[in-house]
């Protein structure tokens, strides 16, 4: 079994919030439980706060979904027809901005000290990568022993997963602008907090006392990154901040 994610990247029309969180709560889950290979789905809305604000945000959704496949270019283009039902009921938005992305995924969450594996995620980002040709090789132990392990560390961060883009996709298909994939998962109420120490700690300065590694040159600028909070479900996170380590160097963060 091979482990994939697809990302759905869309908006709603105006009005139409409540029906789509239905259709995806409700009819789209149980479509979704008898595919085969299914693991989970989970749906997410853009947050005000992001890493890098002068990147644009097209999407205000982001659906993620997992598989476990033996058989990916029979499987893969199942959840298409699924999707489409939204689509066919005017649930996304016509404005030219839907996307839809599989990811072949080289193992399952990698996580650090910080997460609370039996309390929800508060929600997730995506960075949409690519490294400098030739240097592939480079760019996978980079991010395998020095920069996941960073991320995944700062507080708020509490596991990652990646990998790169599916030979198979689901229609419609469009350009994918990175065919590396970063798939982080956040357990913070303070998300804003949880990017400031994590460009402190890239800067060096951050009250921990802990500084990244400098960012590696296999790791081409050609990405773009994105931020969003859980809006699917039942369960949502209600713990602050977590954290493995000590949270009072942080001032008010005691």
């Amino acid at each position: 079994m091979a482990l994939y994610t697809t990302l759905h990247l869309h908006n709603v029309p105006a009005g139409r919030e409540a029906d789509y969180a239905t259709w995806f709560d409700g009819p789209h889950r149980d479509a979704l439980s008898r595919l085969r290979g299914f693991a989970s789905a989970d749906r997410y809305e853009v947050t005000p706060q992001q890493i890098m604000p002068d990147i644009p945000q097209p999407w205000r959704y982001l659906s993620v979904y997992d598989f476990s496949f033996d058989t990916p270019a029979i499987d893969i283009p199942a959840l298409g027809p699924l999707v489409a039902d939204a689509r066919d009921s005017g649930l996304i938005a016509n404005d030219e901005t839907e996307r839809l992305y599989t990811y072949r995924i080289f193992s399952d969450w990698k996580a650090s000290p910080n997460w609370k594996r039996s309390e929800p995620l508060s929600g997730v980002s995506i960075i949409l990568a690519n490294y400098v040709p030739g240097r592939y090789a480079e760019y996978q132990h980079w991010y395998e022993e020095v920069h996941s392990v960073e991320v995944i560390n700062v507080p708020g961060h509490v596991a990652m997963k990646r990998g790169e883009l599916a030979s198979v996709q689901i229609e419609p298909r469009h350009y994918c602008p990175g065919d590396q994939l970063v798939l982080c998962a956040q357990q913070t109420d303070d998300l804003l907090f949880t990017l400031k120490d994590f460009s402190a700690r890239a800067r060096g300065a951050s009250p921990s006392g802990i500084a990244m590694q400098p960012r590696s040159a296999a790791a081409s600028v050609a990405r773009t990154v994105h931020y969003f909070r859980k809006v699917s479900g039942t369960k949502f996170w209600q713990n602050g901040i977590a954290y493995g380590g000590d949270l009072s160097v942080y001032p008010g963060k005691a």
